[in-house]
């Protein structure tokens, strides 16, 4: 199983993720969400193989949305909007996400990952 983890190196909770998965001896390439940006049609991939709804995906703590006011903006917005915003800037996007292909994981909780990715 390959896995990727985006993430941003500054992150604590990103770095727990990161712990994590070297804990578990797991390879896995690293993505910076930042520098490299996913496109639009990978987050859109990531989005519909994680089954979570798409405004999960966003950093809702972090300067750039709420600069953005991209609260309102995704309110009504659709997907496609959506994965636009997503894409247009790494540091919208919540983080980490860890997948294999198949299975996404938004975030770090040690409980989700040890049953997905144990």
């Amino acid at each position: 199983m390959s896995l990727t983890l985006y993430w941003y190196p500054n992150c604590s909770t990103c770095k727990k993720a990161k712990k994590w998965l070297d804990d578990h001896g797991k390879t896995y390439e690293l993505v910076h969400l930042v520098e490299e940006t996913p496109s639009e049609a990978t987050i859109k991939s990531l989005i519909e193989k994680s089954g979570l709804e798409p405004k999960k995906f966003f950093n809702t703590s972090g300067k750039v949305y709420r600069e953005q006011n991209m609260k309102e903006k995704i309110k009504d917005a659709t997907l496609d909007d959506m994965v636009t915003y997503l894409a247009s800037n790494g540091m919208l996007i919540k983080r980490p996400i860890l997948t294999d292909g198949t299975s996404v994981t938004v975030g770090f909780k040690e409980e989700t990952y040890e049953n997905t990715w144990k």
